[in-house]
């Protein structure tokens, strides 16, 4: 990945360096200059790594890195399009937009079972008072983003949806974003009851989902036992969120404001 990241990085001081040469702003050659501290590519590599992974504040990073904090600033801005450009070019990062079956079949080929959810990162409360009650989020009490994700039974992203509002529907999301028709047949959706109605809205798919309680009623013992086993079958997907979560910059408060950090990885 370093070899990789190096390449991207060459390409864009070199396309950076021809651009400020066309609008005159710039003589000097790639390279020249003074050296910063981060003089290597695992260097710079670690340092964008570690800031996805640990998401400190740019005084705490700055001083792990004996960098200012602009500077700081300044090299995340720079170096997280670059680690996404390699990324995507490795391929590992999910699909964005899955409008046919082709696509799908392109993102998950010969997939059998399928496992969506949705999640939340919580983000600062915005001043203005209409984005506050579109990002409040009465499930988890707080201001968030959120999600919607696709994930096989590897337990692999292989679909990030946009971030929408905190206050939106899981289920109101989906119809947003997939078109009917989308899912055949012979594909399984393991769901969960935030997604009660798909079976009704996207008739020719095959939803599994847990049963629902009735109101003032019980289940039987063999719906509960049921339920558990689907339950059992489809916890794959919150493992596989709890495997992003693991990276600090998607559950701690989202603190950057810039559009560079709200488009890039949809973070």
């Amino acid at each position: 990945m370093a070899k990789s990241f190096g390449q991207e990085l060459e390409n864009e001081e070199q396309i950076r360096y021809e651009r400020e040469v066309e609008q005159g702003n710039r003589e000097r050659k790639p390279g020249g200059g003074r050296l910063g501290n981060l003089r290597s590519v695992s260097e710079k590599l670690f340092f964008i790594l570690f800031y996805f992974k640990c998401y400190p504040t740019f005084d705490v990073f700055g001083l792990l890195f004996d960098l200012d904090r602009s500077n700081t600033c300044r090299n995340v801005q720079k170096l997280t399009p670059i680690l996404e450009n390699v990324l995507g070019k490795k391929m590992v990062l999910p699909s964005r937009k899955i409008n046919s079956l082709k696509e799908l079949l392109e993102t998950f080929p010969g997939v059998k079972d399928l496992f969506i959810d949705g999640t939340e990162r919580p983000i600062q409360r915005p001043k203005d008072k209409e984005k506050q009650k579109k990002n409040y989020s009465g499930k988890k009490k707080a201001h968030t983003r959120k999600y919607i994700l696709i994930t096989d039974k590897n337990k692999k992203i292989g679909f990030l949806s946009p971030p929408e509002d905190g206050k939106r529907h899981d289920y109101s999301i989906i119809k947003d974003i997939f078109p009917q028709g989308l899912f055949p047949k012979y594909i399984t959706l393991w769901l969960d009851l935030a997604f009660t109605g798909m079976d009704t809205d996207y008739p020719e798919a095959s939803v599994m989902m847990p049963k629902k309680k009735p109101r003032g009623k019980e289940l039987t013992a063999e719906e509960k036992a049921q339920n558990k086993t689907i339950s059992g079958v489809r916890v794959r997907v919150e493992h596989a969120i709890a495997g992003i979560k693991r990276l600090r910059i998607t559950t701690d408060k989202f603190r950057n404001n810039s559009d560079l950090f709200t488009t890039h990885f949809y973070v």
